[in-house]
């Protein structure tokens, strides 16, 4: 059937509904009959591949060229271990999201101003691309480094995603690389600089069955890994089995589907004091003598460097020995980072307020500071001294807050105090470590520019990036401290990406920064008009997952169990669409690299198919249900294959057995209480806190920092008294998916309000409130919950900025955005050791609309 007739039907079959719900008299030969599709309903495997960590597989029912249905996974008997991989409402809406209204159907170029969604005409991919290679070259003649390809997370494809253009730019001369991402940046340097590990490896959710006693901090995967196959269907299955657990404690400032009576006890902290918690809770155990001295001290003795004075020393000597012992050159700052480390800057004395320090950090004082009363303090540390398999785990929420180095690494402490590493059933309170059957990907060759800067500055970039380095902002590959980065950012190519508005933080000032700069060029690759599209020069559409072929596997957060999906059109690429490959490889043959582009396999079937061969060597048949078959055609055929990848990791397990024989990845190889390199960084890096921001100061030893906008922050608290908590919602992943009527009509944008706040402002729920701060204004409507702190109020992340369209500003004499986005309340205020995104502290004021 041709869509015209698939248009006109559905017209038809539309009146034939009015007609008859308005007109019960109607005789029947008033009604117009449905006339449903004739041809064979075909079904196709597809996936959804959007940034949550599961790929669930998606079966994909259509006829005559038209999706009828989406089913999720039920293919095999739903045993764990080997169980179903069923979709979240997300995957199941994708016949909705193809569809959409504002699905992108040609290529378009920009005639009006940035962020004005109606100024784009349509053009030829003849002059898309053409385009696209003028400026690219006029890009490369300035520098390799004025070109950015952000990062994208929008789409974690296999084949067919925006790694195409990693490998187009690394043959056009390169590209200035970013590093860290949105999710983790601040994490992943807790974690290096404490573990030598990337903040994943904790251990996995499946060995929490031998745990008694469970202590989650912002950990909530029920809702933001809620697949068949995700982390909360780990975290559920594991609960079920294990019969030693005696308390499970969740500390988080809104009471989440995680715990919805699994927790024994919930602790609404304030946001942005999990530090000061931590700290109290390691001053009830370091001064439990007879304990500390029996349990724990041992193990730091062995195991840790930094605890006392006598260890810092003991740590300045082994780096200056490491430093003579190296030949390679590889290790040329060990002795400058043993000059950094100071004695008296110790983690025991700061703890219990010795030597240079004042301040005890006692339960009493961090109950002022946390809202959690001093009494549960105690309570918790009892139960973390007196476990035997203390399973501790943080989620990453913690470290998108202002200095969020500082509160991971003061809560990774409590896992090293407890002596217990490296045993099943405890865990070191990093994300759990995930396992997966992998795939081969397009390779993407090497980038020629050796420098790379922060995920987060490249808005900063823009503007300032000829002076940025590595003292001021954390440069990296450049030679020297004070190297600048040499080059603005001219050309950014943005697929499957939001960040260039929507979860960038400050978005008032992102889009101003856009505006203005007249020297930029933007493209934009996508498949729906997202808030970041409106301010692209060129727009070029991309096909969706159900109209693609791929191979994808279970992504990053998949719990235990491995698959891999081989993706078959559902339906043709519709409109003037076409895939990112495709797309690559045109632009390739305008920068004169076509060939080398496409390689020896060409066409994206033959890629596609060397690429199955190629994953099939890499993952061992065994266990894989059902076999991997020849072809890749055949397994288009076939779907879906799984296998139980018996993930069992513990967290440590082989440096606590072998401490010599698996030394950790920190300059001396044992976990670092006081991080030597970060003790450089603050005497060699230029610190925030010297211009007057408050808290972002980096230190050697974890400490908890007053910062801007936190809690202690007095100099905002009275204009904007409420701290405002974000998470991630059910209906959305990021902003994915927001287009979706029918997911926001299931899962509410509401402002979380405690009863408390709401009679103060005599407010009730369904009101609509203005909430807003010195950055900007939103409009939502307000849900009155015990389940949320008092003082605090939460809201969802992800909603698409909306300009308000009669341009009505709001207290602040900015637009409102009607759409809810929250990150036109954030702050751009690079963290001061990863120089992340801090976009979860935010104080806010509220007033009715």
């Amino acid at each position: 059937m041709e869509r015209r007739s698939f248009l006109k039907m559905s017209a038809a079959l539309s009146a034939a509904a009015t007609v008859s719900g308005c007109n019960s008299s109607s005789k029947d030969a008033d009604v117009v009959p449905p006339q449903p599709p004739v041809g064979e309903e075909k079904v196709n495997w597809s996936s959804c591949l959007v940034n949550c960590g599961s790929n669930c597989p998606i079966k994909v029912f259509s006829r005559d060229g038209v999706i009828t249905r989406v089913e999720t996974d039920h293919e095999v008997e739903d045993v764990y271990g080997l169980h179903q991989v069923r979709a979240c409402a997300r995957g199941r809406s994708l016949r909705q999201r193809t569809y959409a209204p504002d699905r992108l159907k040609r290529p378009m170029k920009r005639v009006g101003e940035r962020g004005d969604a109606a100024g784009f005409v349509p053009i030829s991919w003849e002059e898309a691309v053409s385009t696209i290679a003028q400026k690219l070259k006029e890009a490369y003649a300035v520098s390799p480094k004025s070109v950015f390809r952000s990062y994208g997370s929008g789409a974690y494809y296999g084949f067919a995603s925006n790694a195409n253009f990693n490998r187009l730019f690394n043959l056009c001369g390169g590209y200035l690389n970013a590093y860290g991402n949105y999710s983790w940046a601040q994490q992943m340097e807790a974690a290096k600089h404490t573990f030598g590990t990337g903040s994943t490896m904790g251990s996995a959710t499946a060995t929490l069955d031998y745990s008694d006693f469970f202590l989650g901090i912002a950990y909530n995967p029920n809702e933001i890994r809620q697949s068949g196959s995700g982390e909360g269907y780990d975290f559920v299955q594991a609960l079920k089995r294990n019969t030693r657990l005696k308390k499970m404690v969740m500390i988080d400032p809104r009471y989440t589907d995680s715990m919805l009576g699994k927790e024994d006890m919930w602790l609404p902290i304030r946001p942005g004091t999990d530090a000061a918690f931590a700290e109290a809770v390691a001053y009830v155990m370091i001064s439990s003598t007879n304990w500390f001295n029996s349990k724990s001290k041992p193990f730091i003795d062995k195991y840790c460097f930094g605890f006392d004075y006598d260890s810092v020393v003991a740590q300045k000597a082994e780096l200056i020995a490491l430093a003579d012992k190296d030949t390679s050159g590889k290790s040329e700052h060990l002795r400058e980072y043993s000059e950094a480390l100071n004695p008296e800057e110790n983690y025991r004395d700061y703890i219990l307020g010795q030597g240079i320090y004042s301040i005890q950090r006692t339960p009493e004082w961090a109950e002022k500071i946390t809202g959690i009363a001093a009494d549960t303090i105690k309570e918790i540390a009892d139960e973390l001294m007196g476990a035997k398999a203390p399973y501790i785990v943080v989620g990453a929420g913690v470290n998108r807050q202002a200095n969020g180095e500082q509160s991971m690494r003061a809560l990774y402490m409590l896992s090293v105090l407890t002596g217990k590493l490296g045993i099943e059933g405890a865990s070191n309170g990093e994300l759990p470590r995930m396992t997966g059957m992998g795939r081969a990907g397009i390779p993407t060759g090497d980038n020629p520019v050796k420098e790379s800067i922060s995920f987060f500055t490249w808005s900063e970039a823009i503007n300032h990036g000829e002076t940025m380095t590595a003292r001021t902002h954390g440069v990296r590959g450049t030679d020297g401290l004070d190297a600048p980065l040499g080059a603005n950012i001219k050309f950014i190519f943005s697929a499957s990406d939001s960040s260039l508005l929507n979860q960038h933080a400050e978005i008032n000032n992102t889009a101003q920064i856009l505006r203005d700069a007249q020297d930029l060029f933007v493209v934009s690759c996508d498949c729906w008009m997202t808030p970041g599209a409106k301010f692209a020069d060129i727009i070029l559409p991309d096909t969706s997952w159900l109209e693609s072929n791929d191979l994808v596997d279970n992504s990053y957060a998949a719990g235990s169990l491995g698959y891999l999906t081989a993706m078959s059109a559902a339906v043709e690429p519709m409109w003037e669409c076409k895939s990112m490959y495709e797309i690559a490889a045109l632009i390739a043959d305008e920068m004169g690299v076509g060939n080398e582009f496409r390689g020896e396999h060409v066409t994206e079937e033959a890629w596609l198919d060397y690429l199955y061969k190629e994953t099939v060597k890499m993952t061992a048949n065994n266990g894989v249900q059902p076999a991997f078959p020849a072809t890749y055609k055949e397994a288009q055929q076939i779907g879906v294959f799984r296998k139980d990848m018996l993930n069992r990791h513990v967290a440590l397990q082989d440096f606590v057995n072998d401490p010599v024989g698996n030394k950790l990845a920190t300059p001396t190889g044992k976990i670092e209480i006081a991080s030597s390199e970060l003790a450089w960084r603050a005497k060699y890096w230029t610190q925030e806190d010297v211009t007057g921001v408050k808290g972002d100061t980096i230190t050697a030893i974890p400490q908890y920092t007053v910062t801007w906008d936190g809690y202690e922050d007095k100099d905002t608290a009275t204009d904007y008294p409420l701290q405002l908590a974000t998470y991630h919602t059910k209906g959305r992943t990021h902003s994915s998916y927001h287009n979706v009527p029918w997911l926001r009509e299931a899962v509410e944008d509401a402002l979380w309000m405690n009863q408390v706040d709401a009679d103060e402002k005599g407010l009730s729920s369904g009101d609509m409130v203005e909430v807003y701060n010195e950055r900007g204004s939103i409009e939502v409507p307000v849900k009155i919950t015990p389940r949320v702190a008092p003082n605090v109020v939460a809201l969802g992340q992800g909603a698409w900025y909306l300009a308000d369209a009669k341009g009505r500003t709001g207290a602040t004499g900015k637009v409102i955005d009607v759409g809810g986005a929250v990150n036109t309340l954030t702050r751009y205020q690079p963290s001061p050791v990863a120089k992340g995104n801090p976009q979860l502290t935010i104080r806010v004021q509220i007033r009715k609309a």
